[in-house]
């Protein structure tokens, strides 16, 4: 992915905010999504708890 910010500047030169087109930010914030999303599908599979499927826990509730 290319960018093409454009900065906002103080007096002295100094970079204060940065402007990016809609399209550009919003594929940025699609792949901090989708990074959020894989840090914690990794954070669970380190997870050793035992676990139920979704019918496991269902059938042990007596739920059906």
């Amino acid at each position: 992915m290319t960018l093409h910010p454009q900065y906002i500047t103080d007096e002295e030169g100094k970079k204060l905010s940065v402007v990016l087109p809609m399209g550009e930010f919003e594929q940025i914030i699609e792949e901090l999504d989708e990074l959020e999303d894989i840090r914690l599908y990794d954070e669970a599979k380190k997870d050793s708890e035992p676990y139920l499927s979704f019918d496991e826990y269902v059938k042990q509730r007596g739920l059906k």
